[in-house]
Protein backbone atom coordinates (compact mmCIF):
# COMPACT_ATOMS: atom_id res chain seq x y z
CA UNK A 1 0.00 0.00 0.00
CA UNK A 2 1.11 3.53 -0.74
CA UNK A 3 0.92 6.24 1.11
CA UNK A 4 0.61 9.63 -1.16
CA UNK A 5 -0.21 13.36 0.40
CA UNK A 6 -1.22 15.87 -1.86
CA UNK A 7 -0.42 19.50 -0.97
CA UNK A 8 -2.98 22.07 -1.35
CA UNK A 9 -1.77 25.34 -2.70
CA UNK A 10 -3.34 28.64 -0.64
CA UNK A 11 -4.93 31.29 -2.44
CA UNK A 12 -2.19 33.81 -1.00
CA UNK A 13 0.37 31.27 -2.91
CA UNK A 14 -1.03 31.15 -5.74
CA UNK A 15 -1.31 34.99 -5.84
CA UNK A 16 2.65 35.58 -5.27
CA UNK A 17 2.68 32.57 -7.90
CA UNK A 18 0.99 34.68 -10.47
CA UNK A 19 2.54 38.04 -9.23
CA UNK A 20 5.98 36.55 -9.40
CA UNK A 21 5.27 35.05 -13.35
CA UNK A 22 4.11 38.48 -14.23
CA UNK A 23 7.51 40.24 -13.18
CA UNK A 24 9.40 37.49 -15.11
CA UNK A 25 7.55 38.12 -18.04
CA UNK A 26 7.97 42.24 -17.62
CA UNK A 27 11.72 41.32 -17.24
CA UNK A 28 11.95 38.44 -20.34
CA UNK A 29 9.71 41.19 -22.08
CA UNK A 30 12.10 44.15 -21.57
CA UNK A 31 14.20 42.40 -23.34
CA UNK A 32 12.79 41.46 -26.77
CA UNK A 33 12.93 44.35 -29.54
CA UNK A 34 9.43 45.40 -30.81
CA UNK A 35 7.52 44.66 -27.68
CA UNK A 36 10.34 46.73 -26.31
CA UNK A 37 10.59 50.06 -28.71
CA UNK A 38 13.31 51.84 -29.31
CA UNK A 39 15.29 49.43 -28.22
CA UNK A 40 18.42 50.32 -29.82
CA UNK A 41 18.46 53.25 -26.96
CA UNK A 42 18.25 50.81 -24.28
CA UNK A 43 21.28 51.56 -21.59
CA UNK A 44 22.57 49.52 -18.78
CA UNK A 45 20.83 52.24 -16.10
CA UNK A 46 19.90 56.42 -16.05
CA UNK A 47 17.98 58.17 -17.09
CA UNK A 48 19.03 58.33 -20.75
CA UNK A 49 17.93 54.97 -21.49
CA UNK A 50 15.13 55.70 -24.24
CA UNK A 51 13.46 52.32 -24.63
CA UNK A 52 10.21 51.72 -24.07
CA UNK A 53 8.23 48.64 -22.78
CA UNK A 54 5.13 48.13 -24.90
CA UNK A 55 5.60 51.85 -26.05
CA UNK A 56 5.08 52.83 -22.77
CA UNK A 57 7.29 52.06 -19.49
CA UNK A 58 10.85 53.08 -19.10
CA UNK A 59 13.27 50.28 -19.10
CA UNK A 60 17.12 49.42 -19.14
CA UNK A 61 18.68 46.47 -18.49
CA UNK A 62 18.83 47.28 -14.50
CA UNK A 63 15.53 47.78 -14.42
CA UNK A 64 14.60 44.54 -16.63
CA UNK A 65 16.78 42.71 -14.32
CA UNK A 66 15.13 44.14 -11.41
CA UNK A 67 11.85 42.43 -12.73
CA UNK A 68 13.52 39.26 -13.29
CA UNK A 69 14.90 38.72 -9.56
CA UNK A 70 11.51 40.24 -8.79
CA UNK A 71 9.90 37.17 -10.64
CA UNK A 72 12.25 34.77 -9.49
CA UNK A 73 11.89 36.44 -5.90
CA UNK A 74 7.84 35.14 -6.68
CA UNK A 75 8.64 32.18 -7.66
CA UNK A 76 10.80 30.99 -4.53
CA UNK A 77 8.69 32.44 -1.48
CA UNK A 78 4.99 30.99 -3.32
CA UNK A 79 6.28 27.55 -2.02
CA UNK A 80 4.88 28.89 1.29
CA UNK A 81 2.09 30.73 2.54
CA UNK A 82 4.16 32.63 4.64
CA UNK A 83 6.90 33.68 2.13
CA UNK A 84 4.03 34.28 -0.35
CA UNK A 85 2.56 37.08 2.19
CA UNK A 86 5.84 38.66 2.76
CA UNK A 87 6.44 38.62 -0.88
CA UNK A 88 3.37 40.20 -1.62
CA UNK A 89 3.04 42.59 1.33
CA UNK A 90 6.44 43.72 1.84
CA UNK A 91 6.94 43.90 -2.21
CA UNK A 92 4.24 46.20 -2.42
CA UNK A 93 5.47 48.22 0.19
CA UNK A 94 8.69 48.28 -2.10
CA UNK A 95 6.76 49.08 -5.06
CA UNK A 96 5.17 52.20 -2.75
CA UNK A 97 8.57 53.39 -2.09
CA UNK A 98 10.10 53.24 -5.65
CA UNK A 99 6.31 55.17 -6.67
CA UNK A 100 7.36 58.03 -4.71
CA UNK A 101 11.23 57.79 -5.36
CA UNK A 102 9.62 57.87 -8.72
CA UNK A 103 7.68 61.72 -8.19
CA UNK A 104 9.67 63.24 -6.04
CA UNK A 105 12.95 62.80 -8.66
CA UNK A 106 14.01 64.62 -11.54
CA UNK A 107 13.20 62.61 -14.61
CA UNK A 108 16.43 63.87 -16.07
CA UNK A 109 18.78 63.89 -13.27
CA UNK A 110 21.11 60.90 -12.51
CA UNK A 111 19.02 60.18 -9.50
CA UNK A 112 16.31 58.70 -12.79
CA UNK A 113 18.83 55.29 -12.39
CA UNK A 114 16.72 52.85 -12.88
CA UNK A 115 15.19 54.88 -14.85
CA UNK A 116 11.44 55.41 -14.60
CA UNK A 117 8.68 58.22 -16.03
CA UNK A 118 5.54 58.83 -15.33
CA UNK A 119 3.94 55.84 -16.52
CA UNK A 120 5.74 53.71 -14.65
CA UNK A 121 5.00 55.87 -11.32
CA UNK A 122 1.29 54.61 -12.06
CA UNK A 123 2.51 51.07 -12.46
CA UNK A 124 4.17 51.06 -9.05
CA UNK A 125 0.98 52.76 -7.77
CA UNK A 126 -1.03 50.04 -8.80
CA UNK A 127 1.65 47.36 -8.05
CA UNK A 128 1.50 48.30 -4.66
CA UNK A 129 -1.96 48.43 -3.73
CA UNK A 130 -2.52 45.05 -5.74
CA UNK A 131 -0.13 43.29 -4.24
CA UNK A 132 -0.43 44.16 -0.56
CA UNK A 133 -4.22 43.91 -1.54
CA UNK A 134 -3.71 40.24 -2.74
CA UNK A 135 -1.38 39.38 0.60
CA UNK A 136 -4.33 40.60 2.86
CA UNK A 137 -7.05 39.08 0.76
CA UNK A 138 -5.09 35.60 0.72
CA UNK A 139 -4.71 35.52 4.52
CA UNK A 140 -8.42 36.76 5.21
CA UNK A 141 -9.60 34.02 2.57
CA UNK A 142 -7.76 31.01 4.31
CA UNK A 143 -8.77 32.35 7.59
CA UNK A 144 -12.18 32.15 6.61
CA UNK A 145 -11.69 28.50 5.26
CA UNK A 146 -10.26 27.78 8.96
CA UNK A 147 -13.23 29.00 10.51
CA UNK A 148 -15.43 26.70 8.41
CA UNK A 149 -13.77 23.76 9.04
Amino acid sequence: MTHTTTKTRRPVQTFALVVGVVFLLAGILGFIPGITTHYDQLTFGGHHSGALLLGVFNVSILHNLVHLVFGIAGLVLARGPGGSRGYLVIGGFIYLLVCVYGLVIDNHSAMNFLPVNGADDWLHFGLAVGMVALGVLGTVVERSREQRA
